[in-house]
């Protein structure tokens, strides 16, 4: 039978074990992966199975990298997702936080756009080091994802967006990143895209300052705007931004852009159904 192992098609006999491909492909691999989930070694396989064999701690070659980096994915979901285009619109706690959850997720290309500096205040929330204090965010948040995955092409713009950049600048991209601090710089991006692109999708990032409250943070659609954060708590005096629910922000934004990109989850539409199905009967 034919299973694919570490994204590669293989043969195997049927009724194999994981244990039994990893004796013959990669006798020192101590975890197994099957279709996205770890399993005992005894596991046995099916036709069409992904298995993926991981030697902990081994640094793998860079033709290894990115099925050992996806193993943990849903299966099937990488190949989309390496061939979209995302672009990131300001680069500090919402633009850096999105950046790298979908560099981790394997997004093909990020175009970044961010004209400042990372400075000491910034290190609270976003992903940013105090030894690239001074560097272009851009910049520096490139070379962060080259150290998380090497696999993604990165373009940095170290530049102000305006009305009129912004279409040479973001408009080839899939889906579009809201992830300014200003109301000003929000207005005008938005406007715009929906003037020159009036279908694209586009991630807002709409009230996150303060902490906790985690139940006031949501997605919603409206057109093809989608809005994520609690849509209040903007940053003034005595009302800060900080780490915690900025990044819940930022990753509502990054979830809501796979979405866009993948569709609907069917093992979470399938387990909603369920769900509300037991409720109906209980």
């Amino acid at each position: 039978m034919r299973i694919l192992l570490n994204e590669q098609p293989v043969d195997v006999a049927d009724g194999a074990t994981a244990d039994a491909v990893a004796a013959q492909r990669k006798p020192d691999a101590d975890l197994f992966i099957v279709n996205g989930f770890p399993v005992d070694r005894s596991a046995p396989l099916r036709a069409g199975d992904r298995l993926v064999l991981i030697h902990r701690g081994e640094v793998p070659p860079d033709d290894e990298l990115e099925a050992l980096m996806v193993a943990r994915h849903t299966p099937g979901i990488h190949a989309l997702l390496k061939r979209a285009t995302v672009a990131i619109a300001g680069c500090g706690g919402l633009g850096s936080t999105v950046a790298l959850a979908l560099a981790r997720v394997g997004v093909g290309c990020l175009i970044l756009a961010d004209f400042d500096v990372v400075e000491p205040s910034n290190l609270n929330r976003q992903q940013y080091f105090v030894d690239q204090i001074g560097m272009l965010k851009v910049e520096a948040l490139k070379a962060t994802i080259a150290r998380v995955s090497r696999l993604v092409v990165v373009e940095p713009h170290a530049l102000r967006l305006t009305a009129q950049n912004v279409p040479a600048i973001l408009g080839r991209a899939d889906v579009i990143v809201e992830a300014f601090d200003r109301a000003d710089q929000k207005e005008m991006l938005v406007s715009t895209l929906l003037i020159e692109y009036p279908q694209k999708p586009i991630v807002l990032g709409v009230g996150m300052a303060g902490w906790g409250a985690n139940a006031l943070l949501h997605a919603r659609k409206v057109d093809n705007l989608y809005v994520c954060g609690d849509e209040t708590m903007e940053a003034g005096p005595y009302v800060g931004l900080m780490a915690p629910r900025v990044g819940v922000a930022a990753c509502l934004q990054a979830n809501q852009v796979m979405e866009i990109l993948l569709g609907p989850d069917p093992a979470i539409s399938n387990a909603a159904s369920a769900s509300r199905r037991q409720a109906i009967i209980s």
